[in-house]
């Protein structure tokens, strides 16, 4: 039975983004300083003063080609973010080269029972269409709305399905059914740290013994009226109407900066005890070595709290094992809002001090737009790609940012052991993950 000082890898990486399915595109896109951001094309965003988001092609993912004949009605009733979700599920199996219930009629490479699931999930936005079919019938005749009728009535002209479709653990509901993971599961819903803390529940599960690998992540998409206006309230999205030069827009801890924009996406990656991985020959792109979680309360959207960053990356250098000077490489959340760029910075600045301007980073927003739940995952995806890879793709944003290396700046080899994931997140919540090579 595994325990706390159990080694827990992750042998499996499927992301979803703007680019495609598959970490390949990102990282192709982003060795080459490629962003995939663009003017909004799913509907019209002329209201908005932020047009542009990390949009997937509407034709580049379909959900019904990735799930088994016998779960197609299935996909009726999944949400966008579902439909992420079990995309992103199917390619980390495929990468682990794992067989399920979903991929093979021979027996599980795991045991069902053995497999968990802990995906982190957004506020699900309902698809225009859908709430306002319903909506429509509670108009007075005077063109107002009335919101007793819709209570009493309205609310009945929605499908009898349509809850079922946005409740934000439908995410690891769907992928569980679909691959016949009977393991723990649960949702995580803490915006951009949804991620993260999947995984710390994943890896506390293996360590506890009542799971040898879970399916483990998160997914969102931000690319919806309701979703985009929601941002929009926080003051955190920067004015485009996409005529700019998209691989300068957001600009990770620039004086400049001034904003983020949204996108789609996510990712599930296989987390898995090192002993389970080796008994199925599997091959194992890095170890988690570290993880620390803390909370902190801070009075706007637009905040972050330095002290909660500084005490999370505390906690995981020691769990790790490691000092400040054996990271090689730190990914940021690199938002691009200034004050929590800003908080970040000091928060990182705390740990490492003088050095922090030569750790190199990774910033992955400026090619995605923000994920939300799903951003983590990308970034850790990212983060366990440049272990692999022993590789730091390029830099988009500003050529010039202060007191951390984050300004723009082309791939480069370098010998890459040991990195640092750090997620603070909208509603306070901050997870820190530090990442470690295998050795060969």
């Amino acid at each position: 039975m595994p325990s706390n000082d159990a080694q827990i890898v992750i042998s499996g990486v499927g992301v979803i983004t703007c680019f495609g399915v598959g970490i390949d595109s990102l990282w192709e896109a982003m060795l080459e300083g490629r962003t995939g951001i663009h003017k909004i094309e799913r509907f019209d965003p002329s209201g908005f003063t932020s047009q542009v988001a990390g949009e997937l092609a509407e034709d580049a993912f379909k959900v019904k080609k990735i799930v088994p004949k016998s779960h197609r009605k299935a996909t009726k009733v999944m949400c966008r973010d579902t439909a992420l979700a079990v995309g992103a599920a199917a390619d980390a199996i495929e990468n682990a080269r794992l067989q399920t219930a979903a991929t093979s009629e021979d027996p599980p490479t795991i045991s069902p029972d053995r497999v968990g699931c802990h995906i982190g999930a957004g506020l699900i936005s309902a698809e225009v269409n859908e709430l306002g079919a319903a909506l429509v019938t509670s108009q007075k005749e005077d063109g107002t709305f009335d919101l007793a009728h819709w209570g009493g009535e309205g609310m009945q002209n929605l499908t009898p399905l349509w809850l079922l479709k946005y409740l934000p653990n439908m995410l690891a509901c769907h992928v569980t059914i679909v691959h016949d993971c009977q393991g723990p599961s649960n949702t995580i819903t803490c915006c951009e740290a949804s991620s993260g803390l999947s995984i710390a529940e994943s890896r506390r599960v293996i360590q506890r013994g009542d799971a040898d690998a879970c399916l483990s992540g998160g997914a969102e998409d931000r690319i919806n009226p309701l979703a985009l206006y929601r941002q929009h309230c926080t003051c955190r999205l920067i004015d485009s109407d996409g005529s700019e030069d998209m691989t300068t827009l957001i600009q990770p801890f620039s004086d400049d900066a001034n904003g983020t924009v949204i996108g789609e996406g996510g990712g599930i990656m296989i987390v898995e005890s090192k002993t389970s991985c080796d008994a199925r020959n599997g091959t194992p792109w890095c170890t988690i070595d570290g993880i620390g979680c803390r909370q902190s309360f801070a009075d706007s959207p637009l905040e972050a709290d330095p002290n909660a960053i500084e005490s999370a990356i505390k906690k995981a250098l020691a769990e790790a094992k490691c000092e400040p000077s054996d990271i090689d490489v730190i990914v940021p959340l690199g938002s691009g809002v200034k004050q929590v760029d800003d908080a970040e910075r000091e928060g990182l600045s705390a740990i490492f001090g003088d050095n922090l301007c030569s750790i190199p980073t990774i910033t992955t927003i400026p090619y995605t737009g923000n994920c939300m739940a799903g951003n983590g995952a990308i970034a850790i995806s990212v983060a366990a790609k440049s272990i692999k890879e022993q590789m730091i793709p390029a830099r988009l944003g500003a050529p010039k940012t202060s007191g951390i290396d984050a300004a723009r700046s082309d791939a480069r080899q370098q010998k890459i052991d040991k990195v640092l994931v750090v997620t603070p997140s909208e509603g306070g919540q901050c997870v820190a993950i530090i990442l470690g090579g295998i050795e060969a």
